[in-house]
């Protein structure tokens, strides 16, 4: 049993009898069997004997799993495996340390009897019209995003069609789930568009594929916003979601009577504006991981006789030319505004209210990512379903013990790096526990930068740093500074954050199912932002939340890619009437 297929052989027996304390057995004391839909019908680690074996009592007799296999070589201690269960096909990962595991992973990626039209399983296209009326696959098409307007109900309604709720649409549309994705812009792609002109994505190609269609082998290493906001438009297109643009929604109530939702849209056509009434089954926030923009109420600020704006409704730095400009906040879109100005020949003044985690871009590219996203990676023959599944099989508590040891070495590695950023003036930090961008992203998605640039400008002078102090007041000609100093200014840009989701869900249903939802992101590390007691997973995302009906659709690309499909297969189930009981410790 001190291998793979050893434990396998093991843990399936132990799951044909039922045995829970025997399946506890088989972990380490300190063990983690971290299980996504296959097994809990949510998302859910469970840590230490005594949570593995109550999950086990619960689960492993009514799951009906079997056929357990790995692709191991024979002594191997670790490596993908793949099982089944009486409703579907799962995979994972297993780690070994000598005869017990240290981590089991088990994720539902396929429903038996609901498999998408992939592959071999594709349609011929010669299908005709299903009525017989000689429609065309065009026509057929606008046939169905128009019959939402005219009466007939999705079974999941999605809020937002950026990079989230076009990668849940897409699962959703594969596995044959009505859905009607709504977005407030009049194009999809223009939540990307709208940003300042020098935005680009931090994290590279290989990291930002979406569902079913990665990006072209020519597509730039770090995507410009146009080109990301133009391939969703594709996307949307490729994958033929139904979206109605200019939509906003202005009203969402749950009927437990019903087991629906009321949600009242307003939609702007050439006809001009109409609200609409839809009684979806279930509602996905796909609004990002973040809440409104946070505009700080600066005292005496009505005396400032220049540009106060907040970094979202920043266009870009061709308008200050030669002009002095204020910078608040020293994260991503503070450095990438700050970096603008410079180029666009303004003298940007960057105000460090707090320390910042900075990430070199090489740091990301070519030690972080670089096993399992990166052109060698996929040289070597990783793909990236492959490369997902072995990010997701690490669970939160393992990860940050990962990220902190990571750190502590990349601070000796890149020291001069760090120094010269603190010789000039910036205050640095590696998060509050020292695991770095990773955990910081999970955990409040802020307080980092990922160098693509600006830092060199920080060294140089080019952007002038002013760390550790807070804002007394605003006068004409711009601030006074805790220390009573003065910075003059034409414009003052406030880089500085965005609230909760649970904005969202307080200004569109109420804010008594904010509560009764709670925090959105973050797991319960117990730093600033994020506090406890610990859950393990990002809380109330991808998974069932304590409303019925309401999920949560949000990160960045690679997470959206990735729990996507997981999110779908748990409505795909619940459209099709199958058993569904998510488990509860």
């Amino acid at each position: 049993m001190n291998d793979v297929h050893g434990w396998l052989e093991a843990f399936d027996q132990a799951l044909g009898s039922g045995d829970s304390e025997a399946i506890a057995a088989l972990f380490l004391a300190e063990g983690f069997w971290r299980d996504h839909v296959a097994f809990g019908w949510t998302l859910a680690t469970h840590e230490g004997g005594a949570a593995i074996a109550a999950f086990a009592a619960d689960r492993a007799l009514a799951t009906g799993a079997s056929g357990w296999k790995s692709e191991a070589p024979a002594g191997a201690s670790e490596g993908y495996i793949s099982f089944e269960t009486a409703l579907g096909r799962g995979k994972g990962y297993l780690r070994l340390v000598g005869d017990k595991a240290l981590t089991l992973y088990t994720a539902l990626v396929e429903l038996k009897g609901f498999e998408e039209p992939l592959g071999t399983r594709r349609p011929s296209g010669m299908a005709g019209d299903p009525e017989g009326r000689g429609r065309s696959w065009k026509q057929l098409l606008g046939d169905e995003t128009a019959s939402y307007a005219a009466g007939k109900n999705p079974y999941v309604l999605v809020i937002g069609a950026g990079q989230s709720g076009l990668a849940i649409g897409a699962r959703l549309r594969m596995l044959s789930v009505p859905c009607l994705l709504v977005d407030k812009y009049p194009r999809i792609g223009d939540q990307w568009r709208s940003r300042y002109d020098s935005l680009t994505l931090h994290d590279p190609v290989w990291y930002d594929h979406m569902p079913y269609v990665p990006y072209p082998a020519h597509w730039p290493v770090y995507s410009p916003k146009d080109k990301v906001g133009d391939w969703l438009e594709y996307y949307a297109g490729i994958m033929e979601l139904p979206v109605w643009n200019s939509t906003e929604c202005v009203r969402a109530a749950y009927d437990p009577a019903r087991a629906r939702w009321d949600v009242t849209l307003r939609r702007e056509t050439e006809d001009g504006s109409r609200e609409h009434v839809l009684h979806p089954y279930h509602l996905i926030m796909a609004v990002g991981n973040a809440g409104f923009a946070k505009m700080p109420q600066i005292p005496d600020q009505q005396d400032f006789k220049g540009t106060l704006r907040h970094s979202s409704a920043h266009p870009g730095g061709a308008e200050f030319s030669g002009k002095r400009v204020i910078v608040i906040g020293a994260n991503n879109s503070a450095h990438d505004i700050a970096a603008d100005l410079v180029i666009h020949g303004a003298e940007p003044v960057m105000i460090q209210r707090s320390s910042t985690h900075i990430v070199r871009q090489t740091t990301m590219t070519d030690v972080m990512l670089k096993p399992l996203y990166s052109q060698e990676a996929v040289d070597s023959g990783m793909t990236t379903e492959r490369a997902d599944m072995m990010v997701a099989s690490v669970p939160l508590r393992l990860s940050e013990a990962g990220a902190r040891a990571t750190w502590n070495a990349l601070q000796v590695s890149e020291a001069p790096f760090y120094e010269s950023l603190t010789k000039a003036g910036f205050a640095i930090d590696f998060g509050e526990d020292g695991t770095g961008i990773a955990m910081n992203f999970l955990r409040t998605s802020s307080g980092y930068y990922l160098d693509v640039g600006a830092c060199d400008m920080v060294i140089d002078g080019r952007i002038a740093v002013r760390s550790g102090l807070a804002i007394d007041r605003l006068v004409e000609d711009g601030l006074i500074l805790s220390d009573g100093s003065h910075e003059r200014a034409d414009a003052i840009i406030c880089a500085t954050g965005f609230g909760t989701m649970a904005e969202w869900v307080s200004r569109l249903i109420s804010p008594e199912v904010a509560d009764q939802v709670g925090p959105c992101w973050g797991y319960g590390s117990g730093v600033r932002g994020d506090p406890g007691p610990w859950e393990g997973e990002i809380r109330n995302m991808w998974k069932p939340t304590a409303v019925p009906g309401l999920w949560f659709m949000g990160g960045n690309f690679a997470l959206g890619r990735y729990y996507s499909r997981l999110l779908a297969l748990q409505l795909k189930a619940r459209y099709e009437g199958l058993p569904v009981e998510p488990y509860a410790a």
